[in-house]
């Protein structure tokens, strides 16, 4: 691993950790050249992704993109960051389980509005307005009608034995 501060490669790691969920390595280092301290953060991968764009243009997939995103869409709301890292994590593993290695830009966002939506409402608006190109007020009208129809409809009630 290069050091940030020297971009040396000879590197130690000193400490690793599984974070709380298990689903990434975290790993302290210590630069030998220069004796400068980092965290690096480990992942599984399950398959390279490309992202197809609606001009046509393919890039490789990238998660940090994607929780940036939800991130702008989450400013200012009290969401725990650990149920945020939860989501990006449940978002890319269902991506990489699609069993295609290309996956358009329109996918994701319907993927990760889904998510949002069980998350929190206002998040969702948010997001719905950048992803879908709202331009006028019935937009945001059309979406929240989503949404609170959604809260409106019927739960089925529980079976008594």
């Amino acid at each position: 691993m290069r050091c940030p501060s020297c971009n040396s490669l000879d590197t130690q790691v000193k400490d690793s950790r599984p974070t709380e969920d298990s689903s990434v390595i975290r790993r302290r280092r210590v630069c030998v050249t220069c004796n400068f301290r980092f965290t690096t953060f480990e992942r599984v991968q399950l398959r390279e992704l490309t992202v197809i764009k609606r001009n046509g243009r393919r890039v490789p997939f990238d998660r940090d993109k994607l929780m940036r995103s939800v991130q702008i869409s989450l400013r200012k709301r009290s969401v725990d960051p650990e149920r945020v890292e939860k989501m990006v994590s449940a978002i890319v593993r269902e991506l990489e389980s699609g069993g295609e290695s290309e996956v358009s830009s329109e996918a994701i966002g319907e993927i990760v509005m889904e998510h949002l939506r069980d998350l929190d409402d206002v998040a969702y608006v948010r997001f719905a307005s950048v992803y879908r190109n709202f331009r006028e007020a019935k937009d945001f009208e059309a979406v929240l009608g989503e949404l609170s129809s959604e809260d409106e409809a019927p739960r089925l009630a529980p079976v008594r034995k």
